[in-house]
């Protein structure tokens, strides 16, 4: 905790060096502790990187989860939206993770409200929705998709978009269904960035609808022309600097590429036309991977079954010409 506590105090001391101001340039390079092969309890860490000075990364190690969850905070001057919480439910981490988030909130000693809310479903963004549930102030949106629609006014899904104003910051969100049918963008209009969560990220982009994705990303290329953003920062890194993606499941992160994806006009286009050329179970780019997990289990499991029956029908083959010899050696 005192380590924590630390880091805490020397992030509030970068964030009080950094400009307020709205055009204040944005600190985008990011570098994280990569875990370990074998973890220990001293490899459990949440670490914190200010991209300016209301807006904050907070990396969970990948020895706390191997997915190394990115979330990031977001504070105007009404309140502060929290997109994500987390991979794990352990309530010394998350303790900690509250703790940290907390300290952001109370700068003058009056708490600004906290919206907890998620990009999408999945247990690894909302795992530790009930500890923030339990702070004051604090609201965690639903993480199922209609409880999440209907929070936001998202009335026309997958279709339109809602505004959430933070007071002096807007956030749009936008529907970005493809990896999961509940999935959302959140823009930043301050900074031009977009918070995309597993729509986009520097590692495996997995399909589960690839209709739905084709769309999101025509959706996210027309908010690109509209705000001018600039890149996107999603939830996970399983890319090295070179392009290489490490193995799932890897703990140990060793000269991780940078998290932060230009994503600007040009991006997005290229982005689109990846999933329009994707051949339906692995497709490899420079930034990321495309990947249907489910197809690959099924071609996965065909092939299996498809080298069982051949193993079959050979070792009956060669019983039959055994049989055959036999019976010839004996007349």
């Amino acid at each position: 905790m005192k380590t924590l506590t630390l880091r805490a105090t020397l992030a509030g001391w970068l964030v009080a060096l950094i400009s307020t101001n709205a055009n204040a340039q944005i600190a985008l390079e990011m570098h994280w502790d990569p875990g370990a092969e074998q973890c220990e309890a001293s490899t459990q860490r949440i670490q914190v990187h200010a991209i300016d000075a209301s807006t904050i990364a907070i990396r969970q190690n990948p020895c706390v989860d191997y997915e190394a969850n990115l979330m990031y905070l977001l504070i105007g001057e009404q309140r502060a939206l929290l997109i994500d919480s987390g991979a794990t439910d352990d309530p010394k981490l998350t303790g900690e993770l509250t703790e940290l988030v907390s300290q952001y909130l109370e700068p003058d000693g009056e708490r600004l409200p906290l919206v907890v809310a998620h990009t999408h479903g999945h247990q690894d963004h909302r795992a530790g929705d009930a500890a923030f549930a339990a702070l004051p102030a604090t609201e965690v949106v639903p993480h199922d998709g209609e409880g999440m629609r209907r929070y936001f006014g998202l009335e026309q899904w997958p279709h339109g978009g809602a505004r959430f104003d933070l007071g002096n910051r807007i956030v749009e969100l936008v529907p970005t269904p493809g990896h999961h049918e509940d999935h959302v963008a959140f823009v930043d209009q301050r900074t031009r960035l977009v918070f995309s969560g597993d729509f986009l990220l520097p590692g495996r982009l997995l399909v589960e609808d690839i209709e739905a994705y084709l769309d999101s990303a025509l959706r996210m290329l027309e908010v690109v022309n509209t705000y001018g953003t600039t890149h996107a920062l999603g939830a996970h890194i399983e890319m090295d600097a070179t392009g290489e993606l490490y193995s799932n499941g890897a703990t140990f992160h060793p000269d991780e590429r940078q998290i932060a994806l230009p994503f600007e006009t040009r991006e997005a286009n290229g982005l689109r036309a990846a999933l329009s050329d994707f051949n339906g179970f692995y497709s490899r780019y420079p930034h990321f991977a495309i990947v249907n997990p489910m197809r690959n289990l099924i071609a996965l499991a065909v092939g299996v079954l498809s080298t069982l029956v051949l193993l079959v029908w050979l070792i009956r083959r060669l019983r039959r010409r055994v049989k055959a010899r036999r019976a010839a050696l004996a007349g």
